[in-house]
């Protein structure tokens, strides 16, 4: 027979948990059993729009056997922002997170910053972000940089958002394409098409590939002076580089081309879409690209052509 410690190791094998290491946040495998099932019962109240009864399951479980992962805090966080319920969305953070002793993750804190930046709470937001940088055991994402530019900008703040990207930089994260179309989509909006160009040729510089947002964000500005010429300009160059995008990049270009008046040039983009389109190796169109270019066929009065769309 084996020795008794083959089966069972001698406690001081045992190595304590560092008492001052901070906490982790709940991994995907902690979504199993009894917290898996409370986690669908949120997310199905969720998807039936009651969101009142979604909150109350999720915080009277944190009293129970049955604690909530931080997904499930997160679905629920994430779903009163949607609703612009912002005060509730706060209030279960702070519940959840401070109140509680559960453990966010990063999408808790974008969660929280995204609602503070819709409300118009920049300092707020900020020191929830310098918060993450001291005391979390994860950096801010791609993702976090992209709500606090978006916010600052909208409030005037460019210069700050210019310093928050070269943060993001200096802090060694890639450069986002998302943070970098708010950044151009600020300085256009302010008529400073040089600060645009210099920002949009820096993300060239970092990136083969980058989001063609940043295109349709040129697109609607040039539309929107009346030179449609470099409008359309840019929407070949970004077309010339052959990238495979995302039904979410193709879908805003649609829109800005119909709504401009370019449906030659949207139908053959969708048709491009519809050929890239092989899943499941990639998805090239979504329900939104087809509730698009469907919509675009009732307006212009095309019954038939929306149908056989459809």
């Amino acid at each position: 027979e084996p020795p008794l410690n083959a089966i069972r190791p001698p406690p001081h094998q045992h190595q304590s948990r560092d008492p001052n290491a901070p906490r982790l946040p709940d991994s995907t495998s902690a979504l199993v059993g009894p917290r898996l099932n409370l986690h669908n019962r949120v997310q199905s109240l969720i998807r039936a729009g009651d969101l009142d009864a979604a909150s109350a399951v999720a915080r009277h479980s944190v009293f129970s056997s049955t604690r909530p992962t931080v997904f499930t805090c997160n679905a629920i966080i994430a779903a009163m922002y949607r609703a612009k319920r912002y005060n509730e969305a706060i209030a279960l953070f702070h519940f959840f997170f401070n109140q509680s002793n559960l453990v966010p993750n990063i999408v808790s804190y974008n969660n929280v910053i995204n609602t503070h930046c819709d409300e118009g709470r920049l300092d707020v937001a900020l020191e929830i972000y310098r918060q993450i940088i001291a005391d979390a055991p994860f950096s801010p994402s791609p993702v976090t940089y992209r709500h606090l530019t978006k916010g600052l900008i909208s409030v005037g703040r460019i210069d700050e958002a210019v310093d928050l990207l070269r943060e993001m930089l200096n802090k060694g994260h890639g450069a986002d394409s998302l943070v970098y179309n708010n950044m151009i989509s600020g300085f256009l909006e302010l008529g400073n098409l040089d600060k645009a160009n210099e920002l949009f040729d820096e993300l060239k510089e970092r990136c083969l590939v980058y989001d063609g947002v940043v295109n349709s964000t040129y697109m609607e500005w040039f539309f929107k002076q009346g030179r449609d010429k470099e409008a359309m300009e840019s929407y070949k160059s970004l077309m010339d580089r052959q990238f495979r995008m995302t039904p979410a990049t193709c879908n805003v270009l649609l829109e800005v081309l119909l709504k401009h008046g370019k449906e030659k040039e949207a139908w053959e983009l969708f048709d491009q879409m519809l050929d890239n389109h092989t899943p499941p190796n990639f998805q090239a169109v979504n329900s939104d690209t087809f509730n698009v270019m469907v919509n675009e066929c009732f307006k212009l009065g095309k019954i038939d052509e929306a149908l056989a769309t459809f």
